[in-house]
């Protein structure tokens, strides 16, 4: 004998409770309209997922002047620009200089941390450890959906509206009809190993560095932990990897006639990070909608990924306060076709820098050589960096 359901009753339901979902309901908390969150993690579990962040100026804007806490700009790292380097030498770009912005280097994580405190000051109905089961009705009015709690508890949400913000293996993704959707992905050839250190900081801006042994990443954290990538294959183990390999693998990547260093530390973490390009097409059926990485996918190379999620969160909080302030559905159904236009600007401009920044598997010598010209035209002309400036800190959201 099955066990009814317990029914919540809400305007819209969103499932995940990651920085995406967070944000878009704690916008529409402050507008009035009701929401529940439902997220498969614990918030603990959220909290200690170590994930580099770096948000465009707008995204900082999004968490300050809507009332979460403005940690973002007392222990978030402003960053002015950052540093190409090729050929063992750098090319550094000043952002403010070429387009008049700044990007700030703040964990994912820590935006978590954020909002999740911002909600439960609010008294946002969150539900962590509640796994959704079941999405329903979504072409109708009242779409629905079930989750079990910790305890067991079945509880089915009906709502106007649905939000899937439940990440890259989105559970609300795999429930739109086939024959309604297409998806546009590349796979690439290789991953990132990353590392988080104890170590000051080996450099004032970001350093994105190609060499003939493969991209590296040098980037920070704060001003005693630091954190730093280097190219290696998608199946790379990291108990393969000793701290004097790693070290040496990084330094050999960025070193250089001026005699550039790194700072080292003790390393304290370790991991491979596979990365795609994947787009969904479109991002809403029926009174479903999807917003983030549950929608979009990038390679980390541009670092767009969090800032895509806010913007398809803003033009998505946009289309919902219309709905429910018009009574017209015209923004929800527009809201698809606008979001994408950033997504595919974000995903020409992610594989580009991909493109240009990674060494060739088996280091074909012509593509070798092209990259290494494509650099020298970026850096040698004032419109290509800025080009490149405008796209790594952000269009104006829609």
């Amino acid at each position: 004998m099955s066990v009814a359901p317990r029914i919540i009753k809400t305007q819209v339901g969103i499932i995940g409770g990651g920085p995406a979902g967070l944000m878009l309901s704690h916008l529409l908390a402050k507008n009035g309209i009701e929401n529940v969150v439902v997220e498969k993690r614990d918030h603990e579990t959220i909290r200690n997922t170590h994930r580099a962040g770096i948000l465009e100026a707008q995204a900082v804007t999004m968490l300050t002047d809507t009332g979460v806490d403005g940690r973002v700009l007392t222990d978030g790292d402003e960053h002015a620009g950052i540093d190409l380097r090729f050929n063992g030498e750098s090319h550094p770009l000043d952002f403010r200089d070429l387009v008049d912005a700044t990007v700030t280097l703040y964990a994912q994580n820590e935006v978590f941390v954020d909002l999740a405190a911002a909600r439960q000051r609010d008294g946002g109905d969150i539900r962590y450890e509640a796994e959704v089961t079941e999405i329903m009705d979504l072409e109708t009015e009242t779409p629905k959906f079930r989750f079990t709690d910790a305890d067991g508890q079945l509880y089915e949400v009906h709502a106007d509206i649905i939000v899937g913000a439940d990440g890259s293996r989105s559970f609300a993704r795999r429930q739109m009809p086939e024959g309604k959707r297409n998806d546009f992905k590349v796979e690439y050839p290789f991953a990132w190993f990353g590392i988080l250190t104890e170590a000051p900081k080996s450099a004032p801006e970001l350093i994105y560095a190609n060499s003939p042994q493969g991209f590296a990443l040098i980037s920070q954290r704060s001003e005693t932990v630091q954190r730093m990538y280097f190219q290696c294959d998608p199946n790379e183990k990291v108990e393969n990897w000793s701290e004097d390999r790693i070290w040496d693998e990084l330094q050999q990547r960025v070193a250089g006639p001026d005699g550039f260093e790194l700072k080292t530390g003790p390393i304290f973490d370790k991991t491979v990070l596979g990365f795609r390009s994947f787009v969904r097409e479109p991002l809403s059926h029926g009174r479903m909608f999807l917003v983030g990485d549950a929608g979009h996918t990038v390679p980390p190379t541009g670092a767009k990924g969090l800032n895509l999620a806010f913007a398809d969160v803003k033009v998505l909080f946009e289309a919902i306060d219309s709905f429910y302030s018009t009574k017209s559905p015209t923004l929800l159904d527009g809201y698809s076709d606008l979001a994408l236009k950033r997504v595919w600007k974000a995903q020409n401009f992610s594989y580009w820098m991909t493109s240009m920044l990674h060494t060739p598997v088996n280091a074909d010598p012509f593509m070798t050589r092209r990259a290494l010209g494509e650099l020298e035209t970026v850096t040698s002309s004032r419109y290509g960096q800025q080009y490149l400036a405008e796209s790594y800190t952000g269009w104006p959201h829609a």
